[in-house]
Order: C-alpha cells, then sequence, then structure tokens
C-alpha cells in the first residue's frame, strides 16, 4: 500500500499529521499517472480505503486528475505571490536578499517544477550543485530558507497542503573579527575629528551602520544617559532595526561625553553631513578603512566596531543576556558566539560545586551521601 503519514510543525510550533496516498499507474499504452493526494479520512485505513478507489478510478478510465484536482503552481509562477507577501512583511534589505537568491539559485534550478514536486533529492542536488560551483555553506542555507519560507508561505495560502522539508547544511560559527582594547584606543585617536564621535559611538553602544546612520537627536536623552534604537537605513530605506524591535541603550561617561561635544543644530541626524543630511553608506566605509590605515590597523568594517563592543563587555564579565539585549539579538545562539572570550565563566561554573574544607557542601550545610 503507496500510503504514508506525514507529519509537520506549523508557525506556532504544533505538530500536524495527515496520511496521503501516492500511487503509480501505468495504462495499457505506456502512459504513467501518479496522484499524490491526503486521504480525506485521515486515518491508516481510511488512505488505505482511498488508494484502492483511486486504483479502481485509474483502471476503469474514470479518473481526471485536472478535474479532480485544482492547478499546483510551479515554483516560478508562485513566486510573484511570493514576493508580494515578502513585501507586506519584511524590511526592504530582507525583501532584496530573496529577490537575489531567487533569481540567482532558486528558480533556474526549481522554477520548472510544481510546488508538490520539489522532493527532498531535487534539494539534496541542489546542495550538491552549489557546493561543487563553489557557494559557500552558509549561502547555499540562505536559500534553502528562502526556498523553506516561500513554501510555508504556499502553505498558509493553503496552496499546499503542508509545509515540505527542508534540511539545511552544517556550518560552522563563522570566525569574527574585533579590535583589542589597545587598537580601539589607536583607532579613536587616530580618526578625524568628523568622525571621532561617530567611532567613540559605535565602540561604546555596538549600534549597526545603519542604526548609527539612522539616529536622530530625538532618540537621545542627553540627562538620563541613553538612546533608543528605533530607525535604521538600508539604501535610503527608513524603517526599525534588524528584528522589527527598538531597544534602549545606555550610554557610558564616554559615550555621552562625546555626544555632547558633538551637539549641533544642523539638523534631525546625530551623525550627518554639512547640510544635515544623512549620511551615505559609501561615504561611511571610506571613511572608516581611512580611519584604520591611520592608525596602522588592517582594514575594518562597521560591523567590526559591534563585535568589538560586545568581545570588550564578556571580557570584562558582562553576563551573555546582558549583551544579547544591548545588541539587540533576537536568540541568545547568536550572542554565544562571544562566549569564548570570558575564559573565567566554565571556572566560576564548577567552583560553585567546590565543597568546604570540613566535607560539606556549600550552601546545604551537610554532607555528601
Amino acid at each position: 500500500m503507496s500510503v504514508r503519514l506525514r507529519k509537520w510543525k506549523t508557525k506556532e510550533g504544533k505538530v500536524q499529521a495527515a496520511w496521503w496516498v501516492d500511487v503509480m499507474f501505468q495504462h495499457p499504452d505506456g502512459r504513467v499517472d501518479r496522484v499524490r493526494k491526503a486521504s480525506p479520512v485521515n486515518t491508516r485505513r481510511g488512505a488505505e480505503q482511498y488508494e484502492r478507489e483511486l486504483r479502481q478510478a485509474l483502471l476503469g478510465g474514470s479518473y481526471n486528475q485536472r478535474e479532480a484536482e485544482p492547478e499546483m503552481p510551479t515554483v516560478r509562477s508562485f513566486t510573484e505571490r511570493f514576493l508580494t507577501y515578502s513585501s507586506n512583511n519584511n524590511k526592504a534589505s530582507t525583501l532584496a536578499a530573496k529577490r537575489q537568491l531567487l533569481d540567482s539559485h532558486l528558480l533556474p534550478t526549481f522554477g520548472h517544477l510544481r510546488l508538490d514536486r520539489v522532493g527532498p533529492a531535487d534539494i539534496e542536488t541542489f546542495k550538491s550543485q552549489k557546493r561543487k560551483e563553489g557557494l559557500a555553506s552558509k549561502t547555499i542555507n540562505n536559500a534553502l530558507t528562502v526556498l523553506r519560507t516561500l513554501f510555508a508561505v504556499a502553505a498558509e495560502q493553503e496552496v499546499l497542503p503542508h509545509v515540505p522539508r527542508v534540511k539545511l547544511l552544517k556550518v560552522e560559527r563563522p570566525e569574527f573579527d574585533f579590535l583589542t582594547f589597545e587598537e580601539a584606543e589607536r583607532l579613536v585617536a587616530a580618526a578625524p575629528p568628523e568622525w571621532r564621535t561617530m567611532i567613540q559611538v559605535a565602540l561604546h553602544t555596538g549600534l549597526r551602520r545603519g542604526e548609527l546612520i539612522a539616529l536622530q537627536w530625538d532618540a537621545v536623552d542627553l540627562v538620563a544617559g541613553r538612546l533608543l534604537v528605533k530607525r535604521n537605513v538600508w539604501r535610503g530605506h527608513f524603517g526599525t532595526p534588524k528584528g522589527g524591535r527598538s531597544r534602549e541603550v545606555p550610554l557610558n561617561a564616554v559615550a555621552l561625553q562625546a555626544i555632547k561635544a558633538h551637539r549641533h543644530l544642523r539638523g534631525a541626524f546625530v551623525f550627518c553631513d554639512a547640510t544635515g543630511a544623512y549620511l551615505k553608506n559609501d561615504t561611511c566605509r571610506n571613511a572608516i578603512l581611512r580611519a584604520s590605515k591611520r592608525a596602522g590597523l588592517r582594514p575594518i568594517g562597521w560591523h567590526t566596531l559591534r563585535h568589538s563592543f560586545a568581545s570588550h563587555l564578556v571580557a570584562r564579565g558582562v553576563p551573555l543576556k546582558a549583551v544579547q539585549e544591548l545588541l539587540g539579538h533576537a536568540t541568545i545562539e547568536m550572542t554565544m558566539r562571544y562566549a569564548h572570550l570570558s575564559p573565567d565563566v566554565k571556572k566560576d561554573a564548577v567552583r560553585a560545586l567546590e565543597g568546604h574544607t570540613d566535607g560539606t557542601w556549600r550552601g546545604t550545610g551537610e554532607n555528601p551521601q
């Protein structure tokens, strides 16, 4: 019997299951029909009975697959609906990344296939081919994530009965660059006056480049010593920060004093050009490269300053949970990349189990049994 129980998780994390039939039938003239459908009776016995009925209909010539099933779109034909959904629910940068991955990788491979015909073998072939082309595993996973999201949207819009499984490649945690405390001091000292404050704020708040560029005076409280990260800019598109949530970042004495000295009346943006307009990405990129060269450092970007902020906090013993909140990471897993910079964490953890010299357990006053 070609019946199978398929299980999947909803967006809410609930496990659902449905019995499906998969019937291959060869006609006397050599034509082959394949019917894959969910059983109208969601039990094994109901699915087995439904398979027998399908085989009988195929044998008698009374089954018309076009009439029995709605037209299933191909991956390419469904893409426009998917991008419409994405434009309504994603940031401009995310939408652009999805378009690029679809056009460059997914549609050339899967575009001609019906949504319900993309199977595990097709996905494994895609992985193998892209690795042969020299594509990084992280990029392949990004493309597969877009494909999985496309399936999820199709299921949400009741085009697909469920979300097919898309297995990602295992990827090692990427290495990141950060400045030592001494290198950070050299960078600030070598930076031109017009860029020094922005570099200091980046090193002491961990803001992303787009968040720094979009920072306005209405989000800075110089009395309370804090700023609210509520805007981000990407290629001229202003929106919410990554993750869609604003966050509050306290200003330490260095950052607070630097911003106070930087106070200007040129416009709403904290960091701006001579006319008060917000800074462009290329301008900022070139500025940090010039500053790092003047300081005798390797070429770095603004994100290196964000990594430096997090690394310095962890090295000084700040709990990872606090670092996560300051950085605005959606999950603690993203922050764990900095954990190895706190060498005393594991040592302090096992010390909590040490007993007193008299053999009693700390905190209990009792001998172990």
